[in-house]
C-alpha cells in the first residue's frame, strides 16, 4: 500500500493542527511517549516534528509533506514545494511578524544605525541575509528563547523577534523600529513527492479539506422560512458566500431560505431578518466550506 509521510508541527501549533485535521476528516491520536501519532487513514504515516526543522526534513525527503511557518522555510533556505497558505484564525487574529527592536532609550532609530552592532535572534540565517542585502555590517548571534532579556541586559544592541501585537516587546521596555517579515503557516511538500501522481493527489486532497475546515471556522449556516411576499426585503438584508438556496414549501405561500454567512454578523443579522418577516431561523455550525 502506498503511504504519504506527513509532518505535524510539534509545539504551539500542535493542538490547533490536530483539531483542524479532525474537522477535515482525519483523527490524529498522539501518544506522549511517541513521535509517531496514529491517524485514521492507512495511507498516511504521521510524524511529530518541530516547526523549525520541518522544511529540512521535507526537503530531504524524510517527510513527503508537512506544515511549518514561512519564517522557518526562509531560515533554512529550504528548496520545497509550497502547496499553499493556512491561516489559523482560531490561534491568532493577527499575522505573526519578525521585527527589529531596541531598548526604549536607545539612540538606534533606523537599520543604518545598527552598523557594527550586535543582534540576538533565533532567526540567525535570515537576519544575516537581510542585513547583508542592505549592505549593513552587523554581528548576529543565536538566541534560544528569552531574547528580549538579552537586549535589556545589554548582551545585544538589538533583537529580531517574532510578535503578533508587539505587546510583549513593549512590556520589556523595547521599541520596534522595523518589520523584517510577516509569516504564516504553509503546507509544504517534497519536490520529488509532488511529482508522484498518487502523492500529489493525496497532498492536494489534504490541503483542500484543511482549507475548507479553516474557512468554516468563521462561518455559520442560517436556515429560515420567509413569506413569499417578503422575499425581496429579506434578500436585501442577506449577505452570502454565494446566492442563497431558496425552496418553495409544499402547498404554502412561504419559502425556505438557506445561506452561509460570517459568524460575526449573526447577532445583528437575525433581529433584522425577523423584522423583515423571517421565521423559524436556525443557526448551525459548519465543518468545511469548499
Amino acid at each position: 500500500m502506498k503511504r504519504l509521510r506527513l509532518g505535524i508541527p510539534k509545539g504551539s501549533l500542535q493542538n490547533a493542527t490536530i483539531n483542524l485535521f479532525e474537522k477535515s476528516g482525519w483523527k490524529i491520536s498522539v501518544n506522549s511517549r511517541s513521535y509517531f501519532p496514529d491517524i485514521n487513514d492507512p495511507t498516511i504515516e504521521c510524524s511529530l516534528c518541530r516547526a523549525q526543522e520541518m522544511s529540512r526534513y521535507v526537503e530531504r525527503g524524510t517527510l513527503d509533506a508537512g506544515l511549518t511557518g514561512r519564517d522557518w522555510i526562509e531560515e533554512n533556505e529550504s528548496d520545497v514545494h509550497v502547496v499553499g497558505d493556512l491561516v489559523y484564525s482560531k490561534v491568532s487574529q493577527n499575522p505573526a511578524k519578525w521585527v527589529l527592536a531596541v531598548p526604549g532609550d536607545s539612540e538606534i532609530k533606523s537599520l543604518e544605525d545598527l552598523e557594527g552592532k550586535k543582534i540576538a535572534t533565533e532567526l540567525v540565517n535570515f537576519t544575516k541575509r537581510y542585513f547583508r542585502e542592505k549592505h549593513i555590517n552587523v554581528e548576529v548571534e543565536f538566541s534560544w528563547g528569552a531574547t528580549e532579556a538579552k537586549v535589556v541586559a545589554g548582551l545585544a544592541d538589538a533583537i529580531v523577534e517574532v510578535t503578533e501585537t508587539g505587546s510583549t516587546i513593549r512590556a520589556h521596555g523595547l521599541r520596534i523600529i522595523h518589520e523584517l517579515m510577516q509569516t504564516n503557516t504553509q503546507f509544504i511538500a517534497n519536490k520529488q513527492a509532488i511529482k508522484d501522481p498518487w502523492k500529489k493527489e493525496k497532498i492536494e486532497q489534504i490541503f483542500l479539506l484543511l482549507q475548507g475546515a479553516l474557512k468554516a471556522e468563521n462561518m455559520v449556516g442560517l436556515k429560515m422560512n420567509v413569506p413569499a411576499k417578503k422575499m425581496e426585503e429579506v434578500m436585501n438584508i442577506l449577505p452570502s458566500l454565494n446566492a442563497p438556496t431558496i425552496a418553495e414549501l409544499y402547498n404554502s405561500k412561504w419559502v425556505s431560505v438557506e445561506v452561509v454567512v460570517d459568524s460575526g454578523m449573526v447577532r445583528d443579522l437575525i433581529p433584522r431578518l425577523m423584522q423583515a418577516g423571517a421565521e423559524g431561523i436556525i443557526e448551525y455550525a459548519l465543518n468545511k466550506v469548499i
